[in-house]
């Protein structure tokens, strides 16, 4: 009966779907006529305007007076989590705050990080990065911490100035020595290190010996 008072035949709907919020996915409506956004938890909700079944909405006209539409909520009394003092339904998604993504699942709660967790190796130009909490923004970002190369060049130029940079200790850093190049004899080994009167990321090289290696056999003259 509501259907037949709601619901008219043929369809006519908007040539353009509607916009959704995030996490409110496209339904068709009561009437199964036109493609409508699915309301969420605790959202007004009526015979058109369908909550959002696939995270186990219904329509609850429990608390609603004649006349009134219902509120989006669970269907059945499931279990749910508690967290930060607020209590979350079972299948319901929430960020604690705007580094993790959590859902509750079965009395507990499953997190995942909206920061990416990234790693940044030194390189020439950008020898000492850090990483930083920045002021206005939730993730933290790298920065560079390099000296400026032309204040230290101005500072070297002026005679006797002396500079806050140039008190700074280079902070040293390089990779192990590579393995010898030749087994036996004289060989080189190479690394990459910052360990120079820059501080720059530079290829270094040093001589190695593993061994010193076997001598030749002595040639026997031919016997005529």
């Amino acid at each position: 009966q509501v259907c037949a008072q709601l619901c008219r035949r043929p369809c006519y709907c908007p040539w353009v779907p509607p916009r959704c919020p995030r996490g409110s996915p496209l339904v068709l409506d009561g009437c199964g006529c036109c493609k409508v956004c699915a309301r969420r938890l605790g959202e007004p909700c009526d015979f058109l305007h369908v909550c959002d079944q696939s995270q186990g909405l219904v329509c609850d006209y429990s608390s609603a007076s004649a006349g009134t539409p219902g509120t989006c909520n669970f269907e059945d009394d499931e279990e749910g989590c508690e967290v930060n003092g607020r209590v979350y339904r079972d299948g319901e998604v929430f960020q604690p705050s705007c580094k993790i993504q959590c859902r509750c699942l079965d009395g507990g709660f499953n997190c995942i990080p909206l920061c990416q967790e990234d790693v940044r190796l030194p390189t020439p130009d950008c020898p000492h990065p850090r990483r930083l909490e920045i002021p206005g923004k939730c993730c933290p970002e790298w920065v560079c911490a390099a000296q400026d190369q032309h204040l230290l060049r101005d500072a070297r130029a002026a005679p006797g100035a002396l500079s806050p940079l140039l008190q700074q200790p280079c902070q040293e850093w390089g990779t192990e020595w590579s393995a010898c190049s030749a087994t036996c004899g004289l060989g080189l080994a190479t690394r990459v290190s910052n360990q120079n009167r820059h501080c720059r990321l530079e290829s270094q090289r040093r001589l190695c010996l593993l061994r010193p290696c076997p001598a030749l056999p002595a040639a026997f003259p031919a016997v005529s």
